[in-house]
């Protein structure tokens, strides 16, 4: 069996890959906040992690690999578009009005990652549908000492975990000294995060033992990872700017609820995307979505080979000299494999490049000849890079 090798975050080392089961090989990966479009930079993991699905599926078989996404469906940018559509004089509830926009941001998302030849996850869990299962969380964490209830609030107690930062890298005083944490009066510790908050009546809430509110968004990876993975499972994956805090505290509140687990055995963070050398940004005019590349014209297997093209674990420079550089690639590697029979299975270099850490780059580099390395990008194989 081809063995991966993949960078651990937790480890900061390239480590052989043992997954508890290889009967049933488990991924979560962050997914988006539905509010809008996804932009470029939001397409970065999921061609990344499309990739390791992939190459699991080869190499455990496709029936033996369970890959979880999620939704965040429970956000302060999801509920201002909301009471700004109210604000404009529909008539419909709040609720109403969200699930609309949550609805058609989804399907956009899909149409847009469809596009990018990016294979659905196994479960796309949505966090409106785990509300239930994050009280039960929460409510476990305050028993257990780890959370407080305060002024409708409720609060994780950062020093209460011992290996808070390790992730990271960072400990909590120096994460004190050198990070902005918002210092409220129902805090114990500028460090603590919230896990539940009041809403009023302009804001979508649930019915709670703190009262009617709405969780944190922490808390909502912890509780679904959980109902639909286990304690312990074997990858858990997101981009760079995820591991703190966002992934510092899933762990937190994770070992805290479940102490005799492990969590998330690997941790894999793909690096941030710039454009043409700056970070993207609507104040310099760089920002653009996967629509609107799409829409320009440009080939969704051209935008996934130009993002392969970078290791994922360095920052990706999306440029239009690449992607025309791109365009001019794919056009003459089919032409060299015009009415070739797609190969039943993928190649041995290619499945030898993906098992070293995904080795995207090596993959589509000059390592081969160029009609053995063109048959083998573009055959239409499972682990197709286009």
């Amino acid at each position: 069996m081809t063995t991966i090798r993949l960078r651990n975050s937790k480890s900061r080392k390239v480590e052989e890959f043992h997954p508890i089961d290889p009967e049933n090989v488990q991924m979560y990966v962050c997914g988006p906040t539905v509010y809008d479009r996804a932009h470029l930079g939001n397409a970065r993991p999921v061609l990344v992690f499309d990739v390791l699905y992939r190459l699991l599926r080869h190499v455990y078989g496709e029936r033996h690999v369970t890959y979880v996404r999620n939704f965040t469906d429970v956000d302060d940018k999801i509920n201002a578009e909301a009471q700004r559509r109210k604000g404009l004089g529909d008539p419909r509830s709040l609720e109403a009005l969200i699930a609309e926009r949550t609805e058609e941001t989804i399907a956009w998302y899909h149409a847009d990652m469809d596009a990018l030849g990016a294979l659905r996850p196994d479960q796309e869990p949505r966090a409106t549908a785990f509300i239930g299962q994050m009280i039960a969380m929460i409510a476990d964490l305050i028993a257990k000492g780890h959370a407080y209830e305060k002024e409708g609030h409720v609060l994780f107690r950062v020093r209460s975990y011992q290996n808070y930062g390790a992730l990271s890298g960072r400990s909590v005083d120096d994460m004190i000294a050198g990070a902005r944490v918002e210092v409220a009066p129902f805090k114990e510790d500028p460090m603590d995060f919230v896990l539940w908050k009041p809403s009023d009546e302009d804001l979508p809430g649930w019915d709670s033992p703190w009262g009617r509110g709405r969780p944190g968004w922490h808390i909502e990876c912890s509780a679904m990872s959980y109902e639909l993975l286990g304690a312990s499972f074997d990858i858990h994956g997101g981009g760079i700017d995820l591991q703190f805090p966002h992934h510092e505290n899933e762990i937190a509140q994770s070992a805290c609820a479940h102490p005799e687990a492990g969590f998330a055995n690997y941790w894999v963070h793909n690096e941030m995307l710039q454009v043409e050398g700056k970070k993207m940004s609507k104040s310099l005019g760089n920002f653009f979505t996967v629509r609107d590349l799409l829409d320009q014209g440009v080939p969704g297997e051209v935008i996934r080979f130009v993002m392969l093209g970078t290791h994922y674990g360095k920052p990706m420079d999306w440029t239009e000299r690449k992607r025309e550089e791109a365009e001019t690639t794919l056009r003459k590697w089919r032409a060299l494999v015009d009415g070739a029979v797609p190969a039943a299975h993928p190649a041995a270099e290619l499945v030898e490049a993906l098992a070293d850490d995904l080795n995207t780059a090596g993959a589509i580099a000059d390592k081969f000849d160029k009609k053995s390395r063109a048959k083998m990008i573009v055959s239409g194989s499972s682990l197709s890079l286009t």
